[in-house]
């Protein structure tokens, strides 16, 4: 590969946006020691007038469209701080000599973190961590009366990293899991590799019950607890619909871990108002950043977190060690590793 750097040999590295401000924070770190390598971060409004000067750009949640691809005429590679891409023109990136890249969530602990979230919002919904918080304003003992994750049906629609570290945490928690993947080897002969995963590298023995996509409005019926960890495509969009939530045990619960635009806003609401949806924990929202006056927080059986389950200390790090040896590999024309391309 060709040495690719701006004026006076420095590579230029542009994070968009002022919101998960750890990603950039790390990233500079990380790459201190390294003269030659530039961080920057610019408002989301000011990204398409500087895009230009910058040879890596992590995208975070600004839109880049065909228009603002256009005007990177110094651009490498174009990269996610996560796993999410949904924002990029990814064909029009590609016309224009770019790469787009997301780091995989399994090798940075950002898997781990999202499936430790999970159980999080899973024991804040059925503990009743709203209501507990007015017992202690109201100094009242031994109200609400929660209930246990034991012997719980979960239901995980999307059995991809973050699927698989939760369904690892869950079992010992007792519980029955389902779950579903888009394509799914259902050969039950299908020999275990060395490290006891089968050929898709996953445990046949993390899953009580499987399928694929098409059967998840019959597993819902089935399920105490409902998780989303799709992927957001054309496909995806609005998944959790009305037929879906009308599938669904009366009174369970339903965690989305991946993103806001899988479920259904209206259709959720309307669950939510009439009793059927017994709880919602979210670590996602329908428009980015939060309403704080959105009217499904009025419920107190809601749950909301803001995007966070995947920005913890370790993740992070890890993630910005990806995005600083990309950095440092485009400065030296070396081969880009440790990304999953898109394009």
């Amino acid at each position: 590969m060709e040495r690719e750097s701006g004026e006076q040999g420095v590579t230029r590295v542009l994070f968009c946006g002022p919101h998960f401000p750890a990603s950039q924070d790390y990233t500079r770190e990380y790459l201190s020691q390294y003269p030659f390598i530039q961080v920057d971060e610019a408002a989301l409004d000011d990204v398409p007038r500087v895009i230009g000067n910058y040879h890596l750009c992590v995208v975070k949640n600004k839109r880049f469209d065909s228009d603002i691809i256009a005007r990177a005429k110094q651009m490498k590679l174009l990269m996610q701080f996560g796993v999410g891409l949904e924002g990029v023109d990814i064909d029009a990136a590609t016309k224009n000599g770019i790469k787009v890249a997301r780091i995989p969530g399994g090798v940075t602990g950002n898997a781990a973190s999202c499936a430790e979230m999970t159980i999080y919002l899973m024991l804040g919904l059925l503990r009743k961590q709203n209501e507990i918080q007015t017992s202690v304003n109201q100094r009242k003992l031994g109200e609400p009366v929660g209930e246990t994750l034991f012997g719980k049906t979960v239901l995980i629609v999307g059995y991809g990293n973050i699927g698989i570290d939760l369904a690892k945490r869950l079992r010992p928690f007792g519980v029955k899991i389902i779950a579903t993947r888009r394509s799914w080897c259902l050969n039950s002969e299908a020999p275990l590799q060395s490290n006891g995963l089968d050929q898709n590298g996953m445990s046949d023995s993390l899953v009580d019950v499987k399928g694929s996509h098409n059967d998840i409005c019959n597993f819902a019926g089935e399920a105490d607890i409902v998780v989303c960890c799709l992927s957001l495509n054309k496909d995806t969009a609005g998944i959790i619909n009305d037929s879906f939530l009308s599938s669904m045990r009366k009174g369970a619960l339903l965690i989305n871990i991946a993103r806001g635009g899988l479920l259904d806003y209206e259709a959720v609401a309307r669950h939510l108002e009439c009793g059927h949806l017994g709880g919602l924990g979210t670590d996602v929202a329908w428009t980015e950043p939060f309403d704080p006056n959105d009217k499904i927080l009025k419920y107190k059986n809601v749950l909301l977190t803001p995007h966070v389950a995947g920005v913890t200390e370790h993740s992070y790090r890890s993630m910005a060690k990806v995005v600083g040896d990309a950095a440092l590999q485009l400065h030296a024309g070396t081969s880009l590793t440790g990304i999953e391309f898109v394009n």
